[in-house]
Parts: C-alpha cells; sequence; structure tokens
C-alpha cells in the first residue's frame, strides 16, 4: 500500500509540472513548420530559454490563416500567427483579433517600418523561377505569347498567388484582365499553396513557377546546383514583407510578445536565409550566406500600401476569376 500512495504521488507531481509547463500556439504556414523549414530550428532555440512548449500549427499558406482565424474568431487557441504579409495585415486588423506587439528592431526592410500589431520577420521578391537556358520571357506580354507552362498559386488562399495579383494589377491597371486572359492557356494548374506548385515545377509538371527571386539559393546553397533561375521582368518584382502578429485573446500575452521578439534577434534572423529562403527582416551579424549575392536585383521593386489593398485586391480577383473561366 505505501508503495501505491508513493506512485500515485510521484503520477500526480509529474501531473502538476507539465500542468505548468505553458505552452505556446503558433499558427503559421506549412512549410514554415515542416522539417526543412525555419520552424523546428526556432522551436528548439525559444524552448532552450522559455520553460514553455512552444507548439506550430499549420493551415495551409499564408491567406489561409487568416480565414482560419476569421472562423475561430475570439475562441481560436492561436497565440501567435505567424505567416501574413503586408497585403494581409490591413484584413487582418479589421479582424479585431490582433494586439500591439511592443517589438522594436533594426529592420534592414526595403521599406520604413512602423506598424504596431505586426513583426516583420522576412522579406522577399515574387518571381517565376525557371531552368538555366531555357526562353526566359521578361514581360508578362512576353510570358502570354510564350509556349512557357507556368503553375500558379490561388490568391483566396495563398499569399504568393494574391502577390501574384497584385503584381499584375499594379504593373498594368486597367490593362490587368487582358493579361490575364492572354495567361490563362499557359497555366497548367492553380494550386492552394505554395508547396504543392513548386513540388510539381520540380517534377517537371511545369516550365515555370511562381515563387521568390530568392528561390535559387536554396538549390545553389543545398543541392549545389546552378540551374533554377528567376527571370527579371521589366515590369518590375512585387515585394512581400511577411509578418507575426499577437492574438489579443492570447492568455500567454507576455510570453507570446517573448516569442516576437526573439524572431528579430540575431539567433531567428541569422536561420532565416537557408531555411525559409527569403531575405531576413534584420541583417545577421555574420551576413547573408555566400550565394545571395548571385540573385537577381529588381530594378523596379513593386508594393501596394497596406491599407489601399483591400479594395485593389477586390477588384483584382474579380478580373482574375473572370478572365480565367472562359
Amino acid at each position: 500500500m505505501k508503495h501505491l500512495i508513493t506512485a500515485a504521488g510521484l503520477l500526480l507531481a509529474t501531473g502538476a509540472m507539465a500542468e505548468e509547463t505553458p505552452v505556446l500556439t503558433i499558427y503559421t504556414y506549412d512549410s514554415f513548420a515542416s522539417e526543412w523549414g525555419p520552424g523546428p530550428a526556432l522551436e528548439q532555440a525559444f524552448e532552450a530559454d522559455c520553460a514553455c512548449d512552444l507548439q506550430f500549427v499549420t493551415a495551409g499558406d499564408g491567406a489561409a490563416l487568416l480565414s482560419r482565424l476569421r472562423l475561430e474568431g475570439d475562441a481560436t487557441k492561436a497565440d501567435i500567427v505567424l505567416g501574413l504579409d503586408t497585403n494581409l495585415t490591413a484584413a487582418a486588423r479589421d479582424t479585431g483579433l490582433f494586439a500591439p506587439h511592443g517589438v522594436s528592431a533594426d529592420y534592414a526592410l526595403p521599406v520604413a517600418w512602423n506598424d504596431p500589431d505586426f513583426v516583420p520577420f522576412d522579406w522577399g521578391y515574387f518571381a517565376f523561377i525557371g531552368n538555366q537556358g531555357d526562353p526566359a520571357p521578361a514581360t508578362f506580354r512576353d510570358l502570354a505569347d510564350s509556349d512557357r507552362r507556368i503553375l500558379i498559386q490561388d490568391p483566396r488562399s495563398s499569399t504568393p498567388g494574391l502577390g501574384l495579383l497584385l503584381w499584375v494589377k499594379q504593373a498594368y491597371g486597367d490593362e490587368a484582365p487582358a493579361i490575364w486572359e492572354a495567361l490563362s492557356d499557359n497555366i497548367v494548374t492553380v494550386t492552394p499553396g505554395w508547396s504543392e506548385a513548386y513540388g510539381m515545377f520540380l517534377e517537371g509538371e511545369g516550365d515555370l513557377v511562381l515563387s521568390y527571386t530568392t528561390s535559387p539559393a536554396y538549390h545553389i546553397i543545398a543541392e549545389e546546383d546552378a540551374s533554377r533561375v528567376a527571370l527579371p521582368f521589366e515590369e518590375g518584382h512585387y515585394m512581400q514583407i511577411e509578418v507575426a502578429g499577437l492574438v489579443a485573446g492570447s492568455d500567454k500575452a507576455d510570453l507570446a510578445k517573448s516569442f516576437l521578439a526573439f524572431l528579430v534577434s540575431d539567433a531567428a534572423q541569422s536561420v532565416i536565409p537557408t531555411t525559409n529562403w527569403m531575405y531576413p527582416a534584420v541583417e545577421p551579424s555574420a551576413g547573408l550566406p555566400e550565394g545571395f549575392d548571385t540573385l537577381i536585383t529588381p530594378a523596379k521593386p513593386l508594393l501596394i500600401a497596406p491599407e489601399d489593398v483591400p479594395a485593389t485586391r477586390d477588384a483584382a480577383l474579380e478580373e482574375w476569376r473572370n478572365a480565367l473561366s472562359q
């Protein structure tokens, strides 16, 4: 009986210890939390100091994160949403589900940053990725006139897909519907997220895939393969700045703010280039890895102000739907 009492006491103590370990829940997109993404390394580094259990919950691609949060509302279990971008921040703010983060950093972004609700963690430019030596259209018109088979993502669920929509709209304005009509026979498929489209490209199911100017760095650094290239477009390239935000209803706000501060620390930012294959929001103390110096630099950066995105997006999405349904 004495042994049973002792064992029961140990079990209760163990249970109490488990209950005392706070769980920080972060909603993010699939590739961020994958075994080759930055998630595992960031989790290990943060847990080493936080005395907490950091758990990533994935929801497809970036735009799907906002959709999930809207559906869950105040009942969401998320403490942080990581993987929105400036094309979604106005809509995210309008939900009333985010709170000020109080984080500051010496950002190395191409634009000034003073958003009180969202912390930037990386950035890049959208581009079509193809194979060295293949035909390389230099404009969207050239692409539409070519026989290049392209793989793109759905703007309703994917941040790259939405970025492409806004890229075409900003570059061509009222002519955007005609560009989409011309491109429609080049499109092999529209995938829910980036991972599916890029995987299809690597399997040879398309000639070009919508991704980032930084994507060739992965192949150069991780695979010693310089055959994948980003196509420079004369219209310019649309910029993406990815962000994380504190969920207002979180009961672990202090812990969440600690993670957001960690996210822009040198320890975290030095992980980003060779796991998320984007430019870090804060320049790492050791600089960018060798291989990033070979990437194209868009001569004309494009970006729509976050507060102007919702109206532009709605018009562009209608044009896109109409063009692809014909």
